[in-house]
């Protein structure tokens, strides 16, 4: 799992057949002071209603993500499984 902020939607006209219905966000991995890490932006597919600005998790697995869409036919790397509250780090 990838901790990551949030930073647009993605608005398409067309898209597979298998990804219709699911919002498409851009994300940004951050470390735990929330700070970016490295200089790529991610596009996933969001199933939790995230929204800019909030702090998720996500997950970059293929089996993982196999088992959240419940197939293997749509082309989805990476799927935000959970919006997070806080971090609490002793």
């Amino acid at each position: 799992m990838v901790l990551a902020k949030v930073k647009g939607n993605i608005v398409s006209t067309q898209k597979n057949s298998y990804l219709k219905g699911h919002k498409l966000l851009t994300v940004h991995p951050v470390d735990l002071d929330y700070k970016y890490i490295g200089k790529k932006d991610v596009v996933a597919l969001d199933f939790v209603d995230a929204g800019i600005g909030d702090i998720v998790l996500l997950v970059q697995e293929g089996k993982a993500v196999e088992q959240i869409l419940g197939h293997r036919k749509a082309p989805v790397h990476s799927v935000i499984v959970a919006v997070v509250d806080s971090i609490d780090v002793d």
